[in-house]
């Protein structure tokens, strides 16, 4: 149990950092997820007031969302070393984090594009966006979690 609460940790910091660098304003993802806040339409003003706005309650919302993190990265963990101490190949565990991205993740983000404030214009690229950077955690937390099983 404690190899895979360690690991969970320590896919949540592969989180973060995945994280980062996929919503870093100077990239194309980055970018596409201002647009998809409404944060392009303000003025450089309007822009910087947000942000002062935002500061005093990035404390909880980074928390809260490396807690949520965790809870993914203890799923992986647990999923790929109980399979691989059950006899599972490497590549059948990786595999079935893969199935469940697919089943629930996916179907998740898309209600969330399709139902949600995103603007036609960018719904696909957004949903690619989403999937992709979910399914990069999920492998690089699956990953890490093998080497360990």
């Amino acid at each position: 149990m404690t190899t895979i609460i360690l690991l969970a940790v320590a896919g949540t910091i592969l989180s973060v950092i995945i994280g980062t660098l996929w919503y870093m304003p100077n990239t194309p993802t980055g970018r596409l997820h201002m647009r998809y806040l409404g944060f392009v339409r303000l003025s450089p003003e309007e822009q910087q007031q947000k942000i002062e706005e935002a500061k005093p309650h990035m404390p909880k919302i980074y928390g809260a969302q490396m807690l949520l993190s965790f809870i993914t990265a203890i799923a992986v963990v647990g999923i790929v070393i109980m399979s691989m101490k059950n006899g599972v190949p490497r590549t059948m565990a990786i595999g079935f984090v893969v199935i469940n991205w697919f089943c629930f993740m996916v179907p998740v983000l898309g209600s969330q594009i399709l139902w949600g404030p995103c603007e036609r214009d960018i719904a696909w690229k957004k949903f690619w966006s989403d999937i992709s950077y979910n399914l990069l955690i999920l492998l690089g937390v699956a990953l890490l979690a093998s080497f360990f099983a």
